[in-house]
This record gives structure tokens, sequence and C-alpha cells, in this order.
């Protein structure tokens, strides 16, 4: 499942450039809008087949940095590095090939049925102006399967639902077919048996493709259950950056986000999880 040619030829040269490289590195990235700062001095890496969550309170940068990492931004200064390659050396449609991204933004207004929408995320990999290949096609399958999509594939993709139309932006990145997903709030708009699919779905991805995972998430207990490693932005600067049961500790969680809240010990897992208690945590 979730593979391709195309895939394979891309991330058998990812195995073969080096195993001990970071797929993507970023080194003292900092980005402004008029003036103002939004990263400052910005650096991590992300290894192949790792799964790594960025969280921090509302408006630490968290998704001024994925944009930076899809080129949606490129006046940024520092370094983005793919495998060693300066991004900014890369064009558009080529660092597509590798880095995949879904925006946070809903999308509301998509004229396209969703098998057509999904088919657009195959750009990267063939003409514009050529037909669908074999793999197009069989991609876009696996991607509407995985997502459970496939059952309204013909509907138009604005007459959907929230989460509905969450799932099909979610097979369109899929169906891309990167080494690397960029996923800014992936659950988004999505009820509780639905984004513990997706979660699943990621996770499956994740072990079974080592397909490397960038997330951003306001679910700092998803984030503690389902990733390798956690970064923690505040005013656009890393303050953490490690293992899920270092993180999840009242010292950082009062670093990170301005407040202690109550852990409990994960039933299954043993990791520390956040829970609700009345009145809130203490500040």
């Amino acid at each position: 499942m979730f593979q391709s040619l195309e895939f394979e030829r891309v991330f058998r040269g990812v195995i073969s450039l080096s195993l001990s490289m970071a797929i993507l590195a970023v080194r003292r990235l900092s980005f402004a809008i008029a003036g103002q700062t939004i990263l400052e001095n910005v650096s991590f890496e992300l290894d192949r087949g790792e799964f790594v969550a960025i969280v921090g309170p509302n408006g630490a940068g968290k998704t001024t940095l994925l944009r930076c990492l899809a080129l949606v931004y490129r006046n940024w200064q520092g370094e983005i590095l793919w495998l060693g390659r300066p991004a900014k050396s890369v064009g558009q449609r080529e660092w597509a090939r590798f880095v995949a991204y879904l925006p946070q933004e809903e999308r509301v207004d998509i004229p396209y049925t969703v098998e057509d929408f999904v088919l657009m995320g195959r750009y990267p990999h063939g003409s514009p102006f050529s037909p669908p290949s074999s793999q197009d096609i069989e991609a876009v399958r696996e991607a509407l399967e995985l997502t459970g999509t496939w059952s309204f594939r013909h509907r138009v993709v604005r007459t959907l639902s929230g989460g509905e139309r969450q799932r099909v932006m979610l097979a369109a990145v899929l169906a891309q077919q990167t080494p690397v997903l960029l996923l800014d709030e992936a659950t988004t708009f999505l009820d509780f048996r639905h984004r513990e699919e997706v979660q699943r779905l990621l996770e499956k991805i994740n072990t079974q493709r080592q397909v490397a995972i960038l997330a951003v998430t306001h679910d700092v207990n998803t984030a503690a259950l389902f990733s390798h490693r956690i970064v923690a932005l505040r005013d656009g600067q890393v303050i953490f950056d490690g293992p899920p049961a270092t993180f999840m500790q009242e010292s950082i969680l009062q670093k990170v986000f301005g407040f202690r809240p109550l852990l409990v010990a994960h039933p299954h897992l043993g990791i520390p999880v956040i829970v609700p208690t009345r009145g809130g945590g203490e500040s």
C-alpha cells in the first residue's frame, strides 16, 4: 500500500545518499514580516522515518515555520537543507517531489470533484499537459482508500462537511507520495473517530514506509503519544527539543505554555498525559 514507482525512485535516492544525514535540516532560521520577527535562530533536524511534533502557544511561529519549510515563504534568513542541499537552490516543483505540505487553512470553495482534486496532488511527478499515468491513478486510489474518502470521490469538494474536506486535503497530500510530510493541524475539523483513524494512518505511513513527518498540533497529548520527538516553540524560538516523556513534565509545560496542568500516566503506554480539571491548571 501507498507506494508508486516514482515514490520508490525518490525514496531509494534518499536512502542511498546517506543513512546518517538528516533528511531535512534547519539551521539558524529567522523570518520577519513587516519588521516583526516571527522566527529567530530556529535550528533542528528531521531524520528519515522520524515523527516530530511541533507544539507551542498561539503566535509562537509554528505555522510560519512550516510555510518556510514548504517554500511558501522564501525570504527567510539561515538555512533549510534537504540531505545537505540548500532549499533555495531548488524550484517549487522539484521541492514538491520531496516535501508535501498540508496547510491549516480550510478551503471551502473548491469546484472540483474529490477525485480530480486529489489527482492534483500528483502535479510534481508529470507534465502539466500530459494525461494521468497509471502510477498517478493508482496513487490517487490508494490515497482515497487510506483516508476513507473513496465512497464520495465523485462529489464536489465544496459540498462536503468540514471533516470530509479535511480528509480530502490529507488524501491530496498523501497522493503526492513524498519522503517528507509537513502537516499543520491535520486533524482539524475531524470528529473523534476520524481523528483517531487519521493518527493511526499517519503512524502506519511513518513506520511502514519510513516517511518523515513534521506535524504542528495544539493537542499535546497526541504529540506525546504518537511522535518520536517534540520541538516546542515560544516567541519564535525553540525552547525544547527532545523525547515526549521528557517534555511531559510540569516544569517544561509551564515554560512553554505558562501554566501547570494535571498530569497522569497513560494506562497502557505509561507516558504522562494532560487531563482536564475544574478551574484549569495552576498558573
